[in-house]
């Protein structure tokens, strides 16, 4: 016998989260379809762990309590408090790989379900790069790294991404000899080349061996060969080169959609062309992050009842949680010039800060604030500098709001705090738009 939903949520990442509460409070009938964790990645394997192992290793925690309190911090990898929640709220849980049949059905194993409205939020999978040999060495994913207890004492990581850059730090900081592969010339080669320059110079003041602009090759009698001549040896490859969507075998092309490709959905997280589909996540491509999950999240559950919503990413944050972290939002100048906007970029050194000085701190890191004056408003920012993942938070605000610069200039931070690093660049920038 089919069953018949309101909505049906393949795949439950941190949207699935939002989404399915919020529909059945709505007195929708709801079916959320899982094969692995209810919530996704970021509590089990991603988020949450790193950077309870990342603040472990700031602390000097010896490597057992800290695997004990990462798992801790994970729910011991199990989803039953999640899921007992969305039984008290009469949501359907079905455990298995769903697969889409046609426009309004479904199947999961050997059950079929019927849809109104199907919301796709299947996420997204690491990317194992094909390199000869690669497969004749012990290797991990980044959630496998987060759910082992082993500590490799040679650790090479291939990716200077967030997640590569992340748990670098953090091993090296338990006490493995740390190597970093990047094969691009910088480290967070997305973000502004000042903010990949001062985390390389972080890491290799932790003891990192940071190679940049040098590939892997090939793995030849357990060693890695790199493009540059050199050989390594490693008892461990953490592989954090990137993810894709995960939209294969999971039926799209029932529904007339590409399955090579990321879901291309429009303002209301709509799946193009086709009816009573939505996707949210990072299935569809756009910032994979877990807060853009849960906003198109949000989006999704407005448009689907009715209420008219459309999302903007204009103000989407990006952070790195490091020591020292980073913070980035909004255009980069490579981006900003992709788009025509002619930006003005004024800068400043955290070290020069009260805060820094009173803290000890003579090399705090610092900020770039990018302005389009013709607007006279702030489009980007970046930073790199001791909790900068917080204080520099306030100008995702001003982006998103477009916050007139003559008036985000007058704001007044507390003394001494970090987030005065800001001011007297937004005054250059107020000052030079209003010569505009």
């Amino acid at each position: 016998m089919t069953e018949t939903f309101d909505a049906v949520i393949l795949g439950c990442g941190s949207g699935g989260e939002v989404l399915a509460p919020a529909l059945a409070e709505a007195g929708r009938r709801v079916a959320v379809i899982e094969q692995r964790l209810l919530g996704g990645e970021c509590p089990y394997f991603a988020c949450m762990p790193s950077k309870a192992l990342l603040h472990d290793a700031r602390e000097h925690t010896p490597w057992p309590d800290a695997t004990r309190r990462r798992d801790a911090v994970a729910a011991n990898r199990d989803d039953s408090a999640v899921a007992s929640r969305f039984a008290d709220l009469g949501i359907s849980v079905l455990r298995g790989r769903g697969v889409i049949t046609g426009p309004g059905t479904l199947s999961v194993d050997d059950t079929d379900l019927a849809w109104t409205d199907l919301v796709i939020n299947t996420g997204s999978v690491p990317i194992v790069p094909p390199i000869d040999g690669l497969d004749t060495v012990p290797t991990w994913t980044n959630d496998q790294a987060l759910a082992s207890d082993d500590l490799p004492e040679r650790l090479t990581v291939l990716g200077g991404g967030p997640v590569g850059c992340e748990l670098a730090q953090a091993y090296a900081g338990f006490g493995s000899t740390v190597t970093l592969v990047e094969a691009l010339d910088r480290l967070l080669a997305a973000e502004p080349e000042f903010v990949g320059e001062a985390l390389a110079a972080a890491l290799r003041a932790d003891g990192i061996d940071v190679r940049a602009g040098v590939s892997l090759d090939r793995v030849v009698d357990g060693k890695l060969r790199l493009s540059d001549g050199a050989e390594l040896a490693t008892d461990r490859v953490l592989i954090a080169v990137g993810r894709r969507p995960a939209v294969r075998d999971i039926g799209l092309e029932t529904l007339g959609l590409p399955t090579d490709t990321a879901v291309s959905v429009d303002a209301s997280c709509r799946v193009r062309d086709v009816e009573h589909v939505w996707a949210v996540g990072d299935v569809t491509g756009i910032a994979p992050f877990t807060h853009t999950a849960n906003y198109q999240a949000r989006i999704a559950v407005e448009v689907l009842l009715g209420r008219p919503a459309a999302a903007d990413y204009r103000a989407i944050p990006r952070a790195v949680y490091t020591t020292p972290a980073v913070y980035s939002v909004g255009l980069t100048p490579d981006k900003a010039r992709s788009a025509g906007i002619d930006i003005t970029v004024e800068a400043n050194e955290v070290g020069d800060t009260a805060r820094a000085f009173a803290e000890g701190v003579s090399d705090g890191g610092r900020i770039e604030l990018y302005a389009d004056l013709a607007r006279g408003v702030l489009v980007g920012a970046a930073g790199v500098g001791v909790a900068a993942d917080s204080w520099l938070a306030e100008a995702t605000l001003a982006i998103g709001a477009q916050v007139p610069l003559r008036l985000y200039a007058q704001i007044v931070h507390a003394f001494p705090t970090w987030g005065e690093v800001l001011e007297p660049p937004l005054r250059r920038l107020a000052a030079k738009a209003e010569e505009v």
